[in-house]
């Protein structure tokens, strides 16, 4: 009997360890795949269907191994649709290795320095009354507002992006899922 009692408060706790491990690891689905938070920014975007286009254009622009450092990275990730709003040809002469700084400039303004989470964006938006301003790694700015319950990204020509998917944790950052690509001066 006193077996069977320890085997039972032994499974109870396994199983609360594995949920609890479970609920910590929470993974999200992006473009049909699951976005694992123990992954790097880099390793989990090669899985997602959507992002085809935004991981080819990282490694032609050299910035695999940049996206897989330490970090913390906040990348606003474009989709394949996104790059498909682009005027035809943008994405082909982006490609070119003549063209590699120019990519790695239109990459790197989707990216912020730190980890950004959906609730660290809100509270910059109201702590601006309505508007957060940020930096990117490139250097330029992006304005950070909502539109509705969306958060609504401005660059510097006056493009808007929305996120369409937020809180996409990595072990180097986290990714927010936008429906078009931002463009700098």
């Amino acid at each position: 009997m006193k077996t069977s009692k320890i085997l039972s408060v032994a499974v109870l706790a396994f199983s609360m360890f594995v949920g609890t491990a479970s609920f910590a690891q929470k993974t999200k689905m992006v473009g049909g795949a699951e976005m694992y938070p123990d992954k790097n920014i880099v390793e989990n975007a090669m899985n997602s269907k959507d992002h085809t286009t935004l991981v080819a254009a990282v490694k032609a622009a050299g910035l695999v191994e940049t996206l897989q450092g330490a970090g913390p990275f906040t990348v606003f990730a474009p989709t394949n649709a996104a790059f498909n709003k682009l005027p035809k040809g943008t994405v082909d002469t982006l490609l070119k290795p003549e063209n590699k700084k120019m990519l790695q400039d239109v990459l790197k303004y989707h990216v912020v320095a730190g980890k950004w989470s959906a609730a660290d964006v809100a509270r910059a938006i109201k702590a601006g009354n309505g508007n957060a301003e940020v930096k990117t790694v490139q250097g330029g700015k992006l304005w950070l507002m909502m539109e509705g319950k969306n958060v609504v990204i401005k660059d510097e020509k006056g493009g808007m992006a929305t996120v369409t998917i937020a809180d996409v944790n990595q072990s180097n950052g986290v990714i927010h899922v936008i429906d078009t690509v931002l463009m700098h001066k």
